[in-house]
């Protein structure tokens, strides 16, 4: 009765568990923001450019926040394997997909903090046109992103987790999975980073990253719990 009466009470505590783990001994966010920083740099001499925009500055920056996600989900559920976390929410009587729900906004999080350095210094190091102007529509399409590679990651950073491999199965099953939301969200960026562009994304486009996180959001959480259990 208890747990109907609280059904936020575990994720929450799990969350703040993350969030704490991470504060006091800092791993996966500073390395993702000194990977996107590193990228964007190496970006910008390797294309032999100092400015991009359209479609070649939405790919540069949604690649880099992708391979820099990857970082993040290597690290989600290691603190959960090493001390024996996944028994204990075996064992608790709690609603096991509390675990995928806590996971999932915690790497939320850190992408959102990742992102508040990346960009800037995207801005800085690559973009052409000012970003202000678009900034808005940015914000929701990054966010949508950040809600994709969260419920993705987190699923299969579970996968992952008890395996040898975890660091080369994670972006071998990542990958192809988050092709359609990174498309979406390229043709979104694109107009908002072209010289002159435009102010808003597509709807269409949103709605399509929208729909991906919401059917990945909803089959993560249906199958977690039986992915636990194995």
């Amino acid at each position: 009765m208890s747990r109907q009466r609280r059904p936020m009470r575990p994720t929450m505590a799990l969350l703040r568990k993350d969030l704490l783990l991470e504060r006091r001994a800092p791993e996966s966010v500073p390395a993702m923001v000194l990977f996107s920083i590193v990228t964007f740099v190496l970006f910008h001499f390797g294309l032999g450019r100092d400015t991009v925009e359209g479609s070649l500055a939405a790919g540069v920056l949604l690649v880099t926040i992708l391979f820099a996600a990857i970082l993040g989900i290597n690290r989600l559920f290691v603190s959960e394997e090493a001390e024996g976390g996944f028994d204990a929410v075996l064992l608790a009587p709690i609603d096991r997909t509390a675990l995928f729900v806590a996971k999932s906004a915690a790497l939320f999080l850190f992408l959102t903090l990742v992102e508040l350095v990346a960009v800037p210094a995207f801005a800085i190091l690559l973009l052409g046109p000012s970003p202000w102007s678009a900034l808005p529509g940015l914000i929701v399409v990054l966010a949508l992103v950040n809600g994709a590679l969260s419920v993705v990651g987190a699923l299969v950073s579970a996968l992952a987790i008890r395996t040898r491999s975890r660091d080369l199965i994670v972006p071998i099953v990542a990958l192809p999975l988050l092709v359609p939301a990174l498309i979406a969200a390229a043709r979104c960026c694109a107009p908002l980073l072209a010289v002159g562009g435009a102010d808003w994304p597509a709807a269409k486009w949103l709605l399509v990253l929208g729909l991906y996180d919401l059917v990945f959001g909803l089959l993560a959480y249906a199958v977690f719990d039986f992915l636990l259990e194995d």
